[in-house]
């Protein structure tokens, strides 16, 4: 079965996920000292889950989910707020933005049967309608 999201709801939850991403980027700014270039370097760290992708389907998910959950990400910030560990909640605003910014362009949690399989539908949804409406009708 296919889910797709109408384009409205698309829409709103884009501008949902825009407002974590900006709003992120100013608790960076406001809740820690460190400069924009570490910002720019924790940014793109949530990606070396992509390696998981190297063993299989199910791995890779497993990685991708863990350093893209936004739950998890909450957890690392108020953990390291409390705790005041400034590089623990620094890590967690920015693997929030990074989450948001990855969400905003559809790139969600992913289920373990395939990389463009995620919680928010099929990555490149329209040749995955074609594809699986061509399986279906074979048989």
């Amino acid at each position: 079965m296919i889910i797709q999201l109408n384009k409205s709801l698309k829409t709103l939850l884009i501008l949902e996920e825009l407002m974590v991403f900006v709003g992120s980027v100013i608790l960076f700014a406001l809740a820690t000292s460190y400069s924009w270039w570490i910002y720019a370097l924790l940014f793109f760290l949530p990606d070396i889950s992509f390696l998981g992708y190297a063993i299989n389907s199910k791995t890779g998910s497993i990685f991708y989910n863990l350093l893209h959950h936004k739950g998890a990400m909450v957890l690392l910030i108020l953990g390291g707020y409390f705790a005041e560990i400034e590089s623990v909640l620094a890590v967690g605003i920015v693997f929030l933005s990074h989450s948001a910014f990855d969400r905003i362009f559809g790139y969600g949690l992913k289920f373990s049967d395939d990389f463009k399989h995620t919680h928010l539908g099929w990555l490149n949804a329209s040749e995955e309608v074609k594809y699986q409406d061509e399986f279906l009708n074979e048989g």
